[in-house]
């Protein structure tokens, strides 16, 4: 009899701890109204880093306004991709051109440069810059935590965030931290995604290898502590249960 108490109460302490858990829906911008709202910050250059990878392509009007096309023809070492690697001093090497320090500048302001250099060379030439690792990585409370290489130059948060599946139901919205290294330098910002200044935050529109981290809230955190209590009552519960059999066997030997 006393055993069957005990047993009682554990199961009820372990009812107690289990609280329902309610799937909320995900609610950005909760206190922006209805109104077109103006991108007062534009949209922000994007400046080649050391260790980014550019793809570089020059196109000149031969004879018969035939184009020929000088593509990028050097190797990563170890990637699938071809592109020109900034080196750790921010410079690249160019066939016929040599060593470009192009750290600091914009696709175009390259693009500009190599045009110049080679108009001795090339009939009308016209040169296209892309980024070949315009990459962020989000960890944290989100669907698919990983590192994304987007196609793009220009992202902004939301989109970001989509791609990783969205903040999970335990994800805090107000406390986004974006990691960001500028010229050797890092710095932390942090976003709240319900604020009505969402979009003039510094920090709305990423950049090539900006880390996004997203919080888990109080509730996720209770959630954890309330299953570690639960998982314990588990194991007293078939403690319990195992003595129980034990002593119902002796006394029926």
């Amino acid at each position: 009899m006393r055993i069957l108490s005990l047993f009682c109460f554990v199961v009820s302490l372990f009812a107690m701890s289990c609280t329902t858990q309610k799937n909320t829906t995900n609610k950005y911008l909760l206190n922006v109204s209805d109104t077109v709202i103006k991108d007062s910050m534009g949209i922000p250059k994007t400046f080649i880093q050391k260790n980014d990878l550019l793809s570089i392509r020059v196109y000149s009007t031969a004879i018969g306004s035939r184009p020929e096309v000088d593509a990028p023809y050097n190797m990563v070492e170890g990637g699938s991709a071809t592109g020109f690697l900034v080196d750790p001093d921010g410079n690249i090497e160019y066939p016929q051109l040599g060593e470009i320090h192009v750290e600091g500048m914009t696709r175009e302001e390259l693009a500009d440069l190599i045009k110049k250099r080679l108009e001795g060379q090339l009939n009308q030439p016209s040169v296209i810059v892309r980024f070949l690792n315009f990459r962020v990585t989000i960890l944290g409370e989100v669907g698919r935590p990983s590192t994304y290489t987007l196609p793009l130059e220009h992202v902004n948060i939301l989109e970001a965030l989509g791609l990783a599946g969205d903040l999970t139901q335990y994800g805090r919205k107000d406390n986004v931290k974006i990691i960001r290294e500028i010229n050797g330098n890092r710095e932390i910002g942090t976003i709240d995604l319900t604020s009505d200044d969402v979009f003039n935050s510094p920090y709305y529109r990423l950049k090539q290898n900006d880390i996004i981290l997203v919080d888990e809230t109080k509730k996720k955190i209770k959630q954890q502590e309330e299953q570690n209590v639960v998982a314990k009552i588990a194991i007293a519960t078939s403690l319990i249960t195992s003595i129980a059999l034990i002593l119902t066997l002796f006394q029926n030997n």
